[in-house]
């Protein structure tokens, strides 16, 4: 049986809130939003042709919203791969996605980090 990571879970304030940046920000696509009762849904995200997808997880409690933005302890946790760097990050600056550095060429490609409305902290990254 073939594996891969199907998806995994982004602890966020608002439903709604989060498909907007997801979705109008990061240019990410709605795969799924669907309601499992009790004000909970099942909202996956994901960049365009991407397997692996993001669940948008609304905190329902204390300890969950304490954690939001903050899952990796301050370091960059998530790593958007893309086959143009320029485009995406003059695309993501423009709809006020906010980057911590200018863009920078390493010897594995051009990179940058970037903070998702919660803090959370990625990485834009071109391969070469």
């Amino acid at each position: 049986m073939k594996r891969h990571i199907a998806c995994f879970a982004l602890v966020v304030d608002d439903y709604d809130r989060a498909i907007a940046h997801y979705v109008d920000d990061l240019g990410f696509e709605l795969r799924e939003d669907s309601p499992r009762g009790g004000g909970k849904r099942w909202v996956l995200v994901a960049p365009r042709g991407a397997e692996t997808a993001i669940l948008l997880a609304q905190a329902s409690n204390d300890t969950q919203r304490a954690r939001i933005g903050d899952q990796t302890g301050g370091r960059v946790g998530f790593f958007l791969h893309t086959d143009d760097f320029r485009r995406d990050h003059a695309a993501m600056l423009a709809r006020g996605v906010r980057f911590l550095e200018p863009p920078r060429e390493e010897d594995y490609g051009i990179v940058a980090v970037f903070e998702d409305i919660y803090g959370n902290r990625w990485d834009l990254l071109e391969l070469k």
